[in-house]
């Protein structure tokens, strides 16, 4: 009896053994995976790339599909952390230290509040920005030609956006007062005021302010400025853009002019901008993730871009909602949205 069970029991220990080593070969091959994507096999590295973006919108939407076909292009095998911060400074934060926190490979930051907290977050993993108003303003980079350590982008600022809206208005729209929505608490839209306000100087013009802190006071403050002002001028202001409709309702209403700052709010039935399209600012930013991915350049070695094409396009139906007969000269100039 005693023979049989020092048997039994070997035979028990070298089954445990044997299970043991399945284990741990398991492990092993699981680490060897995640290191090196989940095309091992090829031989490709699989990168992570965490993308914080303030809020939902078409701008925004559009820069973030420019910026993955930049990648896709190349041939970059990426997965995706997409995290929206709804609109919260204190969620987009958290979703930076996060990224950090899981090791990405590169942060994609889609708008001011965004790359400001990626900054806040890491000074080693490489940040690629876009819809960033004013970068050097923002505290994102010390200048266009040499951003920092770990952090560049694209801006949604053309120099000569602004002040050609602010001359189109003041040549073809009759009065003076320009009632303007924006969120006090982001940074861009304060320094686009501040652009708009400068472009009017020589002018008649002059800036009626209305400020929101959320999307959801974005329609009693635009009713706040009827009677007050000839017309409204909707910046790059994330807060206001994503609540446009209601902006387009009272506008609408009320014969209002309605100018924003780029091509898709056009699209969604404001008047006219001066403007370029999203995706292409997303585009060249994802060219730059390439070139930092694929160990080519820094991100300090790569300069702040400008969107590259400028175009100012007109919404017929928006137009004539808002009594506004479209000149003939301006089908020269302008594209018209029928």
């Amino acid at each position: 009896m005693k023979k049989g069970w020092k048997i039994g029991t070997g035979l028990m220990l070298a089954s445990f053994l044997a299970l043991s080593g399945c284990g741990g070969s398991e492990g092993t091959s699981e680490s060897s995976s995640g290191d090196s994507g989940s095309d091992a096999g090829s031989g490709e590295k699989t990168y992570t790339i965490g993308v914080n973006q303030i809020v939902e919108h078409p701008s925004l939407d559009a820069a973030l599909e420019g910026f993955k076909a930049a990648l896709k292009e190349k041939g970059l095998e990426v997965e995706y952390d997409v995290q929206i911060a709804q609109g919260d400074q204190n969620n987009s934060q958290t979703i930076a230290n996060n990224f950090v926190g899981d090791g990405v490979d590169l942060i994609f930051a889609n708008s001011t509040p965004s790359a400001q907290s990626a900054l806040n977050a890491t000074t080693d993993i490489p940040i690629i920005f876009t819809s960033v108003t004013d970068p050097v303003g923002g505290g994102l980079v010390k200048s266009f030609e040499e951003p920092g350590a770990n952090i560049t982008g694209t801006t949604d600022t053309h120099p000569d956006a602004i002040p050609n809206t602010v001359k189109f208005i003041d040549e073809n729209i009759d009065g003076t007062k320009v009632g303007m929505i924006y969120n006090s608490g982001e940074q861009n839209s304060v320094a686009q005021i501040d652009l708009v306000k400068k472009a009017m100087e020589g002018t008649d013009l002059e800036v009626v302010e209305a400020s929101v802190s959320t999307s959801a006071e974005v329609k009693q403050a635009a009713e706040s400025l009827v009677g007050k002002v000839d017309s409204l001028y909707v910046i790059t202001d994330n807060t206001v853009v994503s609540a446009l409709e209601s902006v387009i309702g009272v506008a609408s209403d009320n014969d209002l002019p309605l100018f924003v700052g780029e091509l898709d709010s056009v699209e969604r039935g404001g008047f006219a901008a001066y403007g370029f399209d999203y995706y292409d600012i997303g585009f060249e930013a994802g060219e730059m993730a390439v070139s930092i991915l694929n160990g080519e350049k820094k991100a300090s070695e790569i300069p702040v871009q400008y969107p590259q094409k400028l175009k100012l396009q007109i919404n017929a139906k928006s137009a004539e909602e808002m009594g506004i007969e479209i000149k003939e000269e301006w089908k020269e100039e302008a594209e018209i949205l029928e």
